[in-house]
């Protein structure tokens, strides 16, 4: 669009940065929402953002679509600066939140060729766009009926294509999918996945471990207003617990000699062994390829048969879980923060 400013690239020299945080800040009284937040979602990709309730994850987002000013730092989106240049960046990014955003009393048509018109598209425009968009998201049969006939996963949909009116470059997801039935949900995963591969940048928050490892490249995890964690999926999984090698002897019996075996031989950085006798498992941690060589060798040498082995890394669940700790997820429940549903209500928005 006329006078969008470059992207910075990546100093990693990958695809350049469609969104920049660097030392963001909001307080609400004495409560620090966001607390010196940093982060990079790469042109084209999904950047998943976890946390537990009230960690700041919608007022992150809200920052970054201009409904609240941030208390400090600077963030800069598909070129423009959220704080100095809120309406040219309006008109870049599109927003999908917790809860959906239509005109219940208006039909499904209506209400995305009313956003299109809002966005200055010509009246042609604005009703092909919303043609298409209802076509797209399955809802052509449904674009004449007042959106308080629409199903949950209905208005969901609808609320989504809202979001995409303005074809924007970068597309906030908070919780997009929570309330939803599973097959509503792969529907609008499947919807995200096509978006991103047109080329869309997308921040995506939620605490569906299933939803950051279906569509996000990167995650980024959240608690009490900071940044404590980020990385691939697979690197954080290495960085809370390594590998688990599950090792199913030939002979049941030998569960425990197998386990005894191993913490007798004394492997270099061999926490442990555990041995599920209901599965008929030896679970061994594993921190390097080495140590797996080492143990299998083990095994053998010691004439012990197997029938099958496999490694794997820890759930995203328990990533999640051994970050943040189950402690803060049920504090932060408990607590009415600007990111709880009560506060939703009321919004700031910079000028």
């Amino acid at each position: 669009m006329g006078g969008m400013t470059r992207f910075d690239t990546n100093p990693t020299g990958g695809a350049a940065n469609a969104v920049q945080v660097r030392g963001l800040v909001k307080h609400y009284g004495e409560t620090k929402a966001l607390d010196g937040v940093d982060l990079d979602v790469r042109e084209g990709t999904v950047l998943g953002v976890l946390g537990p309730n009230g960690a700041g994850k919608t007022t992150l987002v809200r920052c970054l679509s201009t409904l609240v000013r941030p208390d400090a730092g600077t963030a800069v989106v598909a070129g423009y600066d959220v704080v100095k240049q809120p309406r040219q960046l309006r008109r870049t990014i599109g927003l999908t939140g917790q809860y959906a955003s239509v005109d219940e009393k208006l039909a499904g048509w209506e209400n995305l060729y009313m956003i299109g018109r809002l966005l200055d598209l010509s009246r042609k425009d604005a009703r092909r766009r919303a043609d298409e968009l209802l076509e797209r998201f399955s809802l052509t049969e449904a674009a004449k009926k007042p959106v308080m006939q629409y199903s949950g996963g209905m208005r969901r949909r609808l609320d989504l294509a809202a979001s995409m009116i303005g074809q924007p470059a970068v597309l906030y997801l908070d919780e997009p999918t929570t309330g939803l039935d599973p097959r509503t949900r792969n529907e609008v995963w499947d919807e995200v996945k096509r978006m991103v591969g047109e080329g869309v940048t997308v921040l995506l928050t939620t605490q569906y471990m299933e939803e950051a490892e279906q569509l996000a490249s990167e995650l980024t995890v959240i608690d009490r207003g900071r940044v404590i964690a980020g990385g691939k999926v697979d690197e954080l999984k290495a960085k809370v617990g390594g590998r688990t090698l599950e090792v199913r002897p030939a002979a049941p019996e030998q569960l425990t000699a197998m386990a005894r075996a191993l913490r007798e031989a004394g492997l270099d950085g061999i926490a442990g062994s555990q041995v599920d006798a209901g599965e008929g498992l030896l679970y061994v941690p594993i921190l390097s390829d080495e140590q797996l060589t080492a143990v299998v060798g083990l095994l053998a040498a010691r004439g012990f048969g197997h029938r099958a082995h496999r490694t794997h890394l820890p759930s995203l669940d328990e990533v999640f879980l051994a970050i943040t700790g189950e402690k803060t997820s049920e504090a932060a429940a408990e607590t009415v923060t600007p990111d709880s549903p009560a506060n939703n209500k009321h919004e700031e928005v910079a000028a």
